[in-house]
C-alpha cells in the first residue's frame, strides 16, 4: 500500500459522505409535496365555505324581501355546515404551515409572535396537539349539525343525547385545563 493512497480515499469518502448528507438535507423538500396540497386544499375549503355562507345570505335575503322558500329549517343546519368547512380548512393550514416550519425553515412572520398562536409550533407532538384540538372543534360542530334535525321517539334517546352533550362539555373543559397548563 503507497503511503500516499490513504488520505486520497480518505477525501473521497469524506466528499461522498458530504454530498450525501447534502443530498439528505435537501430530501426534507419532499415536505412540500404536503404542504402545497394542503394549504390549496385549505383555500378550496375557504372559497366554498364563503360561498356557502354567502348563498345562507341570499337565501335569507330572498325570505324577507320577496318571501321565498321557508329557511328555518335549513339555516341553522347550513351555517353549521359552513363552519365545520372553515375548521377544516384551518385545521390544513395548520398542518401546512406547521409541516413547513418543523422541516424546511422558520417562518419569520410567525417567529415573533405569541407563542401559543396556532401556526406557531416547535416540535411535531405541539403540531400534533394543535390538529387535535382543531379536529374536536370540527367533530362537535359535526354533532351540533346531526342533533338540530333529531327527532325524539322516546325519552330514553334523549337521555343519550344529554349524555352526549355531557361527555362533550367535558372533553372541552378537559381540553381546556390542558391548554392552561401550556
Amino acid at each position: 500500500m503507497q503511503p500516499d493512497s490513504r488520505p486520497e480515499r480518505n477525501a473521497i469518502r469524506g466528499q461522498l459522505e458530504r454530498r450525501f448528507e447534502a443530498f439528505l438535507w435537501s430530501s426534507r423538500l419532499m415536505v412540500l409535496l404536503a404542504v402545497v396540497p394542503a394549504l390549496l386544499g385549505a383555500l378550496v375549503l375557504f372559497l366554498i365555505a364563503s360561498l356557502d355562507m354567502l348563498a345562507v345570505l341570499g337565501d335569507t335575503w330572498r325570505y324577507y324581501t320577496t318571501g321565498g322558500p321557508d329557511i328555518h329549517k335549513s339555516v341553522v343546519t347550513d351555517i353549521i355546515v359552513a363552519v365545520d368547512i372553515y375548521l377544516i380548512a384551518l385545521v390544513l393550514m395548520i398542518f401546512g404551515m406547521g409541516v413547513y416550519k418543523l422541516f424546511v425553515s422558520r417562518l419569520e412572520p410567525v417567529e415573533g409572535r405569541d407563542p401559543n398562536h396556532p401556526f406557531n409550533v416547535h416540535s411535531l407532538d405541539q403540531l400534533k396537539d394543535k390538529i387535535a384540538r382543531v379536529v374536536i372543534l370540527a367533530v362537535i360542530i359535526e354533532f351540533f349539525r346531526a342533533v338540530v334535525g333529531i327527532n325524539f321517539d322516546s325519552p330514553l334517546e334523549a337521555i343519550y343525547l344529554a349524555l352526549s352533550v355531557l361527555a362533550l362539555a367535558l372533553a372541552l373543559y378537559l381540553m381546556a385545563l390542558a391548554h392552561k397548563q401550556e
